[in-house]
């Protein structure tokens, strides 16, 4: 298992921008596909973007389609989330997860590594 912690979330109004990042040590990173989840209140966690770990192969939510961007730095065993244009509806419990298996997938099942999850909270 790889351990994950996410930063960066906080409160923002809508239209601002936020970067989360996610560091993972205990195994090799690059081993790993590495996905963002978000879970609203009263919500399932659902899916936001997924990387896999080389070559890079990217997916996203369409809810996040255009605002969203992922990336990974296997050097620093870091994956970042940066959102753009952020909505009301974005505000949840941002969570890091990874994965061994080369293939993206959008299940939270599909994840044996997971972070302790950041708060962000989009409101006027």
């Amino acid at each position: 298992q790889v351990q994950l912690i996410e930063s960066g979330g906080g409160s923002v109004l809508p239209g601002d921008s936020l970067r989360l990042s996610c560091a993972a040590s205990g195994r090799t990173f690059s081993d790993y596909t590495m996905a963002w989840f978000r879970q609203g209140p009263g919500k399932e966690r659902d899916f936001v973007a997924v990387i896999s770990w080389a070559p890079s192969i990217i997916d996203y939510a369409d809810s996040v389609k255009g605002r969203f961007t992922i990336s990974r730095d296997n050097a620093k065993a870091t994956v970042a989330l940066q959102m753009n244009n952020l909505k009301p509806e974005d505000t949840a419990v941002y969570y890091c997860a990874a994965k061994t298996s080369k293939f993206i997938n959008r299940t939270p099942g599909a994840y044996g590594s997971w972070g302790q999850g950041t708060q962000v909270t989009v409101s006027s």
